[in-house]
């Protein structure tokens, strides 16, 4: 016992030494902004931190939308039963400007990087990371404009504030906004210039590099601009969004059609698709689930923009799977959705059509509406989901915050091999976040194009037409459209374009964007829901859509307008 009481108070002793000296509280050994003078990787964070938080397929803003519902008090089905407000600024995109600075500060520290030793190294991969800082910046500018953009209090169109210098925590963030022009023109110099600097693929042709490359060595620009560097965004991205970026300016909401936007949308966008075999390069099957890809190449032909594709996107079904499937069946497809599928004839769809049958209003239908959208009787791999009288869990309002609000799920999107156990154990699926795709490049060119001169306007050597058709044919509608042969006039095609663009692009986080573009958000009723009572289809009112008059013009933050007087709010807010 003494022994042990000894060696207890040595112990002691001991620590109380070492508290004392080797335990003191030291300086904190925090990095500084010093360290990015001489840490190149992380210089380079600062440009990474671009590449975060992306707009991507899985925004679920359907809900806001025609599209979609949900079984629960999400923050768009709040701001689309009138609860949008600036204090309460469902959708906004105001916080994109923290990518902004962090782009910003990588700008002002780029040159004092040593980034490699040998001087034309250094100076290559300091111009590839000059050339994808303007873009991102661009790219984040844009859609903070997509979003707040609009004609405000003083009844002029206005942008949003184009910030091109770092603001430290004391600088002045009390910047007015510009009128939209002037955002537009910023936003495209921006890409024009990044252009200059990055090329159209990370391949490394030297047959494709920009002319400021044309002197450098052949290995290092191969290294430099090689493959490694894909998923970075590159010349081909750029120019889509700048294609984007015209359509919205030349979009009824904004420009409606003046000046030559509808002309640049549509110039850009045949050079795109052209390089991507025109007409004929729609991939054959389109790119409709987001999960089926050749997993050992890696090879997405329909995805143009992505990210690295990863395991842990199993939240989408736990979220999205009808509760006889152990999901949470959050996102509830609408009537409205369901009726704008035309007969497989390509005829739109009609009560009054021969081929419409009441105890059975999915047949005979567009195939995208089986591909898309659970409804009563469809299946997820050969597990049969009734929404109807029977359906148990699945029917609607049956459990409360799982079963449908309108009589049908979520189905594109989802893996249908995926399992999930009454304990909450979920089976591994691959997927990815992506970013853009060509369909939606198609859809662009084809309303520009249509805009221009009408259906049959070729702009290099393709027309809204061929690309409305080889979309329809693809999606699996009767190859001898008599609808669409029979459209001779700019309007009638313009309502089939924005209505392919609507199917084609469900569930995407493109809907809401497009209808306020089109100065159509303000026009939404009421949403409609169906249920099978045994014999057949019953239709009742889900819930309205409230919008005010002004709501294709997103608000500003009202805390944005508190702090900085100097900021615009757009018009009704």
């Amino acid at each position: 016992m003494k022994i042990i009481i000894k060696h207890t108070f040595v112990t002691l002793m001991l620590l109380s030494f070492v508290a004392c000296s080797t335990f003191e509280p030291l300086d904190e050994n925090l990095a500084g902004d010093e360290r990015l003078n001489f840490d190149p990787a992380f210089a380079e964070g600062l440009l990474l931190n671009a590449y975060e938080g992306m707009s991507n397929q899985l925004l679920f803003n359907d809900s806001a939308t025609d599209d979609a519902v949900t079984n629960y008090l999400s923050g768009f089905r709040r701001m689309a039963t009138g609860e949008w407000n600036a204090n309460y600024a469902v959708s906004s995109r105001w916080g994109q400007y923290q990518y902004v600075l962090y782009i910003n500060k990588f700008l002002t520290v780029i040159d004092q990087v040593e980034w490699k030793f040998d001087d034309e190294t250094n100076d290559l991969i300091k111009q590839r990371m000059y050339g994808e800082a303007l873009a991102m910046r661009a790219l984040r500018h844009f859609w903070i404009l997509q979003e707040h953009a609009g004609v405000g209090t003083s009844g002029k169109l206005l942008g949003v504030p184009y910030i091109t210098e770092f603001l430290d925590k004391d600088a002045d963030f009390n910047i007015p906004r510009p009128e939209f022009a002037e955002t537009f023109e910023k936003i495209n110099n921006d890409f024009n210039e990044a252009l200059e600097y990055i090329p159209m693929d990370w391949d490394g042709d030297i047959s494709k590099q920009p002319a400021r490359y044309s002197t450098s060595d052949v290995n290092r620009y191969e290294f430099i601009f090689g493959e490694t560097q894909d998923g970075r965004i590159n010349g081909r991205i750029i120019k889509a969004f700048q294609a984007k970026l015209n359509l919205l300016a030349a979009s009824p909401a904004f420009l409606d059609g003046s000046g030559d936007y509808y002309q640049k949308t549509s110039t850009i966008l045949a050079e795109l698709l052209n390089d991507n075999g025109g007409v004929s390069g729609l991939n054959p099957t389109g790119h409709y689930d987001f999960y089926d890809f050749n997993i050992g190449t890696k090879v997405f032909p329909e995805v143009l923009w992505r990210e690295n594709v990863a395991n842990t996107f199993t939240w989408v079904e736990q979220q999205h799977f009808p509760p006889s499937l152990n999901g949470e069946g959050r996102l509830n497809p609408t009537q409205n959705l369901v009726d704008a599928f035309p007969m497989i004839n390509g005829e739109p769809f009609s009560k009054n059509h021969p081929d419409y049958n009441p105890a059975n209003p999915f047949q005979n239908r567009d195939p995208r509406l089986r591909r898309y959208i659970l409804y009563n009787g469809n299946d997820l791999d050969s597990r049969i989901v009734r929404t109807g009288v029977g359906g148990g869990a699945d029917e609607i309002d049956k459990v409360q915050f799982r079963s449908t609000r309108s009589g049908y799920y979520l189905k594109k999107l989802l893996d249908p091999s995926v399992t999930i156990s009454a304990n909450g154990n979920i089976s591994a699926s691959e997927k990815m976040n992506v970013y853009l795709r060509y369909t939606d490049l198609y859809l662009m060119f084809a309303e520009a194009a249509n805009e221009l001169g009408g259906p049959d306007n070729m702009v290099n050597g393709i027309s809204a037409r061929a690309v409305i058709g080889a979309i329809r044919q693809r999606a699996g509608l009767d190859a001898a459209d008599t609808y669409l042969a029979g459209i001779t006039s700019k309007e009638a095609m313009r309502t089939l374009i924005r209505n392919e663009r609507r199917l084609e692009l469900c569930f995407e986080g493109h809907r809401l964007f497009d209808l306020r573009r089109w100065n159509m958000l303000d026009d939404l009723t009421d949403i409609i829901g169906s249920k099978y009572n045994g014999s057949q289809y019953e239709e009742f009112v889900v819930e309205p859509r409230l919008y005010p008059d002004n709501a294709n013009y997103a608000p500003i933050p009202q805390s944005e307008l508190v702090k900085f007087d100097a900021i615009e709010q757009n018009i009704g807010w």
